[in-house]
C-alpha cells in the first residue's frame, strides 16, 4: 500500500492511498462470495452462482459495496503506520476502484498542529502581579457580611426605613391611572433603595407602614428603562436587624477566637489570603496568555467547534429547559474556547518536553494535605477522592502547578501594589 501525506496547513494533513489488487484481491472474493449469498437468480441457489456470472450482472454493485466496506480499514491503517491521530472525521474524496485494479482514495482530516516551544530563557516573558492593599472598608464589609448571615428579621410598625423590606400588593394601571383586570400581584417583596429605584421612587417608600398605599413606576419585562405605573399596598414591613459585634458574636463565628480584635485580625488574615489567591491567579493566567502570544499557535477548527458545542450541552443543561440562543452563546464563548484550546495544547508539549508526571503517591499526599487543613471532614474528603475522575483532578491541578512554576522561572515581574479602594472606584 502506498501512502502519501500532504501537510494542507498547520492543522490539516491529506493522506492518499493506493492499494494494489494483489492486497485487494483476497478480501475482494469474500466479498463476491457473501454478496452472492445475498443475490437471488433463476436456476441458482443462494451461494452457488458462478462467479462470471454474478459479475457479469452486479459487478458494479459488488465494488461499489467494497469499496464502502474497506475505506475504514484502509484509512485506519494507513494512520497506524503514519502514527496520525485525527481530530475530527476525514473527508473522504477521489475514490477509485474496479476489480482487477488498484483501489485509491483520499483521506482530508484535522490533527493538532505541530509546533516548537520556544528556546526558554530569562526575563523572555514580562508580566505583572499585584499586590493589594485592604483597608479598614474591606474588613468592615467583611464583618457585615458575618453579620447579615447572623441576622434575624424582625416585622416593625413604625414605617419603612432604607434597607428595609416591603412585602406589598401591586396592581398594574394604565397610562390613564385606572386598573388593569387580571394584572394585581399579591404578595410581593421590594427592598428600600434597591434595584431600579431612583431617589424619587425611594422617598415613596421610606415611611410606608401596614396598610398604606402608594403610587411607583416599575420596570416591565426585561427592558428596564420601560417603567409603568402601580398601585402598591403595604402588608407588612420586616427590617434586617444585624447582631452586635461582641464577644457573644465572636464566639458564635469562630469558637477558637477569644475577643473582638481577634475576629478583626482573623478577618484581615483571610482578606489578605483572598486577595493574595486573586493576584496568584491573574499572575499565572498572565504568564500562560503570554506564552501563548509568544507561539501564536493556530487551533484546529474542528476542536474549537467540539468544545463549543459541550459549553453550549452544559448552558442548555443549566438554563433548565429554557430556551437558548445558541449563535449567541457560541458568539461569547469562542475566544475563551480558542485560548483555552491553545493552552492545552502547549500545556501538552510542556509536559513531554519537561517529563513532568505525578505517580499515586503524589495524589494521596495532596488528599493527606486537603484533609490535614480540614480535618473535621476526613470522612467526605476520602470518599470524595476515591472516584477516579476527582483523583485525576488532583493530578491535572498539580500538573498545572509544576508547568506555571517552570515558566515563571523566565519571567521579569513587576510588582505593582493596588489599593483596593481604587478597584472600589474611591480614587477620587
Amino acid at each position: 500500500m502506498k501512502i502519501k501525506v500532504k501537510n494542507i496547513n498547520a492543522y490539516t494533513k491529506e493522506v492518499s492511498l493506493d492499494i494494489p489488487w494483489v492486497t485487494l484481491e483476497p478480501d475482494f472474493n469474500k466479498a463476491v462470495k457473501s454478496f452472492s449469498k445475498k443475490v437471488k437468480l433463476p436456476g441458482f441457489r443462494p451461494g452457488k452462482i458462478p462467479k462470471d456470472r454474478l459479475m457479469q450482472q452486479f459487478q458494479p454493485n459488488i465494488e461499489a459495496q467494497f469499496m464502502d466496506d474497506n475505506i475504514h480499514k484502509y484509512y485506519l491503517t494507513a494512520l497506524q503506520e503514519e502514527k496520525i491521530v485525527p481530530v475530527n472525521q476525514a473527508e473522504i474524496s477521489n475514490v477509485s476502484f474496479k476489480m482487477d485494479e488498484n483501489f485509491s482514495f483520499t483521506a482530508k482530516f484535522e490533527v493538532e498542529p505541530d509546533f516548537n516551544l520556544p528556546k526558554f530563557k530569562n526575563n523572555m516573558f514580562k508580566v505583572q502581579k499585584n499586590k493589594f492593599i485592604p483597608d479598614d472598608k474591606d474588613k468592615d464589609d467583611a464583618i457585615n457580611q458575618l453579620r447579615r448571615s447572623h441576622a434575624r428579621i424582625e416585622t416593625v410598625e413604625d414605617g419603612a426605613k432604607e434597607k428595609d423590606f416591603i412585602l406589598c400588593d401591586l396592581q398594574k394601571l394604565d397610562k390613564s391611572g385606572v386598573a388593569i383586570i387580571g394584572k394585581k400581584f399579591e404578595k410581593q417583596m421590594l427592598k428600600v433603595g434597591d434595584g431600579s429605584f431612583t431617589d424619587d421612587q425611594k422617598t415613596k417608600l421610606i415611611g410606608l407602614k401596614p396598610g398604606d398605599t402608594s403610587k411607583l413606576d416599575l420596570p416591565d419585562g426585561e427592558d428596564k428603562s420601560i417603567k409603568n405605573p402601580y398601585d402598591l399596598t403595604v402588608v407588612k414591613v420586616e427590617r434586617e436587624v444585624l447582631p452586635e459585634v461582641n464577644d457573644d458574636f465572636v464566639k458564635l463565628i469562630n469558637p477558637e477566637l477569644n475577643s473582638v480584635d481577634d475576629l478583626h485580625a482573623d478577618v484581615l488574615k483571610k482578606i489578605n489570603e483572598n486577595f493574595e489567591e486573586r493576584s496568584r491567579q491573574s499572575f499565572e493566567r498572565d504568564i500562560s496568555d503570554a506564552l501563548i502570544e509568544n507561539i501564536g499557535l493556530e487551533t484546529p477548527p474542528s476542536m474549537v467547534d467540539n468544545y463549543l458545542n459541550n459549553i453550549l450541552e452544559d448552558v442548555k443543561k443549566q438554563n433548565n429547559g429554557e430556551k437558548v440562543d445558541d449563535e449567541k452563546v457560541l458568539e461569547t464563548y469562542r475566544p475563551s474556547a480558542e485560548r483555552n484550546l491553545k493552552w492545552y495544547l502547549i500545556r501538552k508539549k510542556i509536559i513531554d518536553q519537561e517529563q513532568i508526571s505525578f505517580g499515586r503517591s503524589d495524589i494521596d499526599k495532596e488528599i493527606e494535605n486537603l484533609i490535614s487543613r480540614s480535618p473535621n471532614s476526613e470522612q467526605e474528603i476520602r470518599r470524595f477522592y476515591k472516584k477516579p475522575s476527582n483523583r485525576q483532578k488532583i493530578e491535572d491541578d498539580l500538573t498545572e502547578k509544576k508547568i506555571l512554576e517552570f515558566l515563571a522561572q523566565f519571567a521579569k515581574v513587576k510588582e505593582v501594589e493596588v489599593n483596593t479602594k481604587d478597584i472600589r472606584g474611591e480614587n477620587k
